[in-house]
């Protein structure tokens, strides 16, 4: 199992759909019930850097369409932004109320 990761991080995880490099695969998620590939975990923060950042993306396998010898294509709808936070109302104290 190693060496089917060490392999998949050479690879460049491309997005067919809009043609976007999306990063470097870093890590599995094994389903352990059926032991199957459940998603392939892109880290977007370049090559070398370690994965477990916020913006890592968790493509399911399902998404994967060709994996070949130097890029895996894949067809991902990267989930929608969170909405922007309210800010909070300010309390005025003192003086300036």
């Amino acid at each position: 199992m190693q060496h089917c990761i060490e392999t998949l991080r050479v690879k460049e995880v491309i997005n067919k759909k809009d043609g976007c490099r999306l990063g470097h695969v870093c890590d599995l998620e094994i389903d352990v019930r059926t032991g199957q590939v459940a998603c392939l975990i892109v880290c977007r923060g370049g090559k070398w850097l370690r994965c477990g950042c916020e913006n890592d993306l968790h493509i399911p396998w399902c998404d994967v369409d060709v994996v070949g010898d130097d890029t895996i294509l894949v067809c991902y709808n990267p989930p929608p932004p969170p909405p922007p936070c309210k800010p909070s109302p300010r309390r005025r104290f003192g003086f300036f109320q």
